[in-house]
C-alpha cells in the first residue's frame, strides 16, 4: 500500500509522456513526473519517492526529499500567509498548510514555527499543526536508561530545554546537563536519563556511565590535536572553563582524562594536560 506523507519504494512499470509511473506490491499505480526521474532509469527497477498529493489533490512521487514525513515533527518557516492559514516551506512545490484552526498564535509569513504533519482523515491531505502536545503521547515504562534517542529542541525553559524525542515523546533536558550552545529547530542526539512517573522523559545529550568515556575521550584527544597538543585544563579547572573550552561537564573531564593518563595518552601537569 503506497503511504501518502511517507517514502515509498516502489517499481517503474511503464513510461508515459508526463512520467513514469510506479508501482506496489498491491498493484497501486502513482505518477514520477518527469523532471523528477532519473537519468538511466529502467523498468522494474526499484525507486524510493516520497508521495504526496499535488496542487490539483491527485497522488503523486516526488524524488525530492521534504523537511518532514508524516507522523513527524519540524522547524519550518511560514511561506506566505492565504485566506485558510499558513503555508510552510517544507522542500516541496505544494507547501504544507497549517490551517487557521491548528495555530497557537496566528503565523507571520518570515516566521518559524515547530510543526507536526499529520494526515487529515477528512480531507485525505497533509496537514500541519502547531499544537504539538495533542500529537505526543506518554513514554512506555520498558523504554531503557542511556537509550539513544533522537532530540528535536522546541523551547527553553526556566529548568531546562524542551524536547521531543523520537517525534513521540515529551522530553526535559536540564540546563546542568546542557554543555553546548541550543536552538530552537535544532537535532539533537540524546539519551534516556530517567521516566517521570507521569509519563515525561528527562534526557541527556551525552551517554550515561561507563558508556560515555570513549566519546568523551576522543572529545578531549581531538582538541588536544587542534591546540597543538596542549590545553590549559586539569582537575582543578573550573566548569565553566571546562564547559567553554570541551562542551563537557566536569565529572566527565575528570572521569575521561583519568581514562587516558592510565592509557598513557595524555600527560597532566601542573598547567593543563599534553599529549605524549
Amino acid at each position: 500500500m503506497i503511504q501518502l506523507g511517507n517514502y515509498n519504494t516502489l517499481k517503474v512499470i511503464r513510461s508515459t509522456s508526463v512520467g513514469i509511473f510506479l508501482s506496489d506490491d498491491e498493484g497501486t499505480e502513482i505518477l514520477l513526473p518527469n523532471k523528477y526521474v532519473p537519468k538511466g532509469l529502467q523498468p522494474g527497477a526499484p525507486l524510493t519517492v516520497f508521495c504526496y498529493l499535488d496542487h490539483e489533490e491527485r497522488p503523486v512521487a516526488t524524488t525530492l526529499r521534504p523537511k518532514v514525513i508524516r507522523n513527524h515533527f519540524a522547524y519550518l518557516e511560514v511561506a506566505e500567509v492565504g485566506s485558510y492559514g499558513a503555508f510552510m516551506s517544507w522542500g516541496l512545490e505544494k507547501q504544507l498548510l497549517v490551517p487557521f484552526r491548528e495555530q497557537t498564535i496566528k503565523m507571520q509569513q518570515g516566521q518559524r514555527h515547530i510543526v507536526h504533519c499529520y494526515l487529515d482523515e477528512k480531507t485525505f491531505r497533509l496537514t500541519g499543526s502547531a499544537r504539538i502536545q495533542r500529537f505526543l503521547s506518554h513514554a512506555p515504562p520498558q523504554l531503557e536508561s542511556n537509550t539513544a534517542v533522537e532530540l528535536l529542541a522546541t523551547r527553553t525553559t526556566p529548568l531546562g530545554w524542551e524536547v521531543i524525542v523520537d517525534h513521540k515523546y515529551k522530553g526535559l533536558v536540564f540546563h546542568t546537563d546542557v554543555f553546548q550552545p541550543i536552538a530552537i529547530g535544532d537535532v539533537l542526539q540524546g539519551y534516556i536519563k530517567t521516566i517521570r512517573p507521569d509519563g515525561k522523559i528527562d534526557v541527556v545529550l551525552q551517554p550515561l556511565g561507563v558508556q560515555m568515556l570513549e566519546p568523551t575521550a576522543k572529545c578531549i584527544l581531538n582538541k588536544l590535536l587542534e591546540n597543538g597538543g596542549f590545553l590549559p585544563l586539569h582537575d582543578k579547572s573550573s566548569p565553566e572553563a571546562i564547559k567553554n573550552t570541551l562542551q563537557l561537564s566536569k565529572k566527565a573531564f575528570k572521569k575521561a582524562i583519568g581514562v587516558l593518563y592510565r592509557q598513557r595518552k595524555i600527560v597532566i601537569k601542573e598547567d593543563g594536560i599534553y599529549l605524549p
